[in-house]
């Protein structure tokens, strides 16, 4: 089995698991059955910033790696991946809190837009 490939599929799946816990609420507009997967999902990441947690998914791509024959990274997906590309400093409780706050915040944003659409076609 090629453990790269591996790796980079799982690095692929993280950052499309963030990008859904984030925006995914979006689906929802279409497919009503969609926050049945979505919210847990979005629960899921605020508790991992907020909780201060590593995602399993980064101690499974580190794994891969090292099987691989690469070394992982120390640091959590969103420290190693994202955010040398958004904040210039080191992960902090702080920028995790914040993070947190920015996944609550855009479901909540997202899921009254939702609700309101249903409402409206509810009346129509």
């Amino acid at each position: 089995m090629n453990w790269r490939l591996a790796a980079d599929a799982v690095l692929v799946l993280h950052f499309a698991f963030i990008a859904f816990a984030l925006l995914g609420g979006l689906l929802a507009l279409r497919w009503r059955w969609l926050p049945l997967l979505h919210l847990p999902a979005a629960a899921w990441g605020a508790f991992v910033e907020i909780s201060g947690r590593r995602c399993p998914l980064t101690g499974l791509e580190n794994a891969l790696r090292q099987r691989a024959g690469e070394a992982g990274y120390p640091a959590s997906f969103v420290e190693a991946h994202l955010l040398g590309v958004i904040y210039p400093g080191s992960l902090t409780r702080e920028v995790q809190y914040v993070l947190a706050g920015i996944v609550v915040a855009a479901n909540v944003a997202i899921y009254a837009l939702v609700v309101h659409r249903r409402q409206r076609r509810g009346r129509q």
